[in-house]
């Protein structure tokens, strides 16, 4: 047995090697989102198909997710995690390489399901690591996701730069990147939490302490978190472009900038946010992040000009950033003896809020105006206030002040 807090160099290990693999996963993110114009004069989809391609890959994600939350009754989140990121690369890999209108559906479809199962398993790993630390960490894992993010969108926008083909922008990525995260693989850790949880057991037993005991009546604010909180960022993966260009009149190079503005000021945020929380509190820590996301969207509703419009992308930022991985680290919490189920199920709402965030702006946009459909996530991310006391269940919340002690095996 060790205190909570001083960690063995497996541990150390394991973390570096997932946050490898948060990172990976968002430079892949941020080459498939920011280049689907490229995507759709490739392939010639006509306006009214592209949002059945864009609606397939989070619907897709979403049924990975759930088959992850049964398999790693039977295999470790890590294997799954080994397999699902070589997936997700050759399959934007291969979402670069064709012509024919089958080939991207296949690819998407494949990515679609592998991004799923990435998404949970990498989730799973972190819940359970930070259990072990018995600190705040979760965070982290999702600033080294930001940061890929960044990285991708700055490759993205040195492939439309120069004119380069998606499979030309693609491949040397994939080069890369493969190998790294297979690489990396070999030291994927799992803590074992004060439950005792073995992340090795199988059988009836193992699916009993896994599958069971996850109330949904209990999990379903912060599904509702979730949710929202992808809404917003959805909003700002598909929408940002288009309404710097379009409402506020900024030149074409300029609308591929506020994404890259997003990324780094969530990357910020998530570099600063575990110790927010060890200081303050998931509880505070939330609410700060879900009033300042609700004034980003409000300062673009009303934005004069472009460079306001920035500020307000910035403020989204810095505030969405704090709540997605809070609201995984809160569902490890509240179900510490059956974190895998709890974050596979949750991880769902995820894509349906990613799903249903760009097409209700597109909506309220077409029947109303743009400026007015930025004022719907901006409510929704308000909601989160009504749920904060969601993420400090009994017993205590993580960070100095806020939690008893107690001790962790650390194998």
């Amino acid at each position: 047995m060790t205190d909570v807090g001083r960690t063995g160099p497996g541990l150390r290990r394991g973390r570096a090697s997932l946050a490898l693999s948060f990172g990976v996963q968002g430079v892949a993110f941020a080459l498939l989102v920011t280049r689907i114009p490229a995507l759709q004069d490739q392939y010639g989809i006509s306006d009214g198909l592209l949002p059945v391609f864009l609606a397939a890959v989070p619907i897709l994600a979403g049924v990975g997710s759930v088959f992850t939350g049964k398999l790693v009754v039977r295999v470790r989140p890590g294997v799954v995690l080994r397999w699902a990121q070589p997936l997700v690369l050759l399959a934007l890999l291969g979402a670069g390489a064709g012509r024919e209108m089958w080939q991207v559906a296949v690819a998407l479809g494949v990515f679609g399901l592998a991004v799923g199962a990435l998404d949970a398993s990498m989730n799973m790993m972190g819940v359970s690591l930070q259990r072990a630390y018995g600190r705040s960490i979760m965070t982290g894992f999702h600033a080294a996701f930001s940061l890929g993010g960044i990285a991708g969108a700055s490759l993205a926008w040195v492939g439309a730069r120069w004119d380069l083909s998606l499979f030309v922008s693609y491949l040397p990525v994939v080069v890369l990147l493969l190998p790294a995260a297979l690489v990396g693989s070999r030291w994927y850790t799992e803590g074992r939490g004060p439950e005792g949880r073995d992340p090795e057991a199988k059988g009836e037993a193992g699916e009993a302490r896994v599958s069971g005991g996850v109330p949904f009546k209990l999990l379903l604010p912060l599904c509702l978190v979730m949710c929202f909180a992808y809404i917003g960022d959805s909003t700002v993966s598909n929408w940002s472009a288009k309404y710097l260009q379009d409402v506020l009149g900024s030149s074409d190079q300029m609308s591929t900038v506020p994404y890259n503005v997003y990324m780094v000021t969530t990357l910020l945020g998530r570099a600063v946010g575990d110790l927010g929380v060890r200081r303050f509190g998931a509880v505070a820590v939330v609410r700060g992040g879900s009033l300042l996301a609700a004034g980003g969207f409000a300062v673009v509703a009303g934005a004069p000009g472009a460079w306001v419009g920035m500020l307000g992308f910035t403020m989204l930022g810095l505030g969405l950033c704090v709540i997605v991985p809070q609201t995984f680290a809160a569902a490890g919490r509240m179900f510490p003896g059956n974190s895998d189920a709890a974050v596979a199920r949750l991880n769902i709402f995820n894509y349906v809020g990613f799903l249903v965030g760009s097409p209700l702006v597109g909506v309220v946009g077409d029947a109303w105006s743009y400026r007015g459909a930025m004022l719907v996530p901006m409510v929704l991310v308000l909601v989160t206030l009504v749920y904060a006391r969601s993420f400090a269940p009994d017993p205590a919340r993580y960070g100095g002040g806020h939690e008893r002690p107690r001790t962790a095996d650390v194998g």
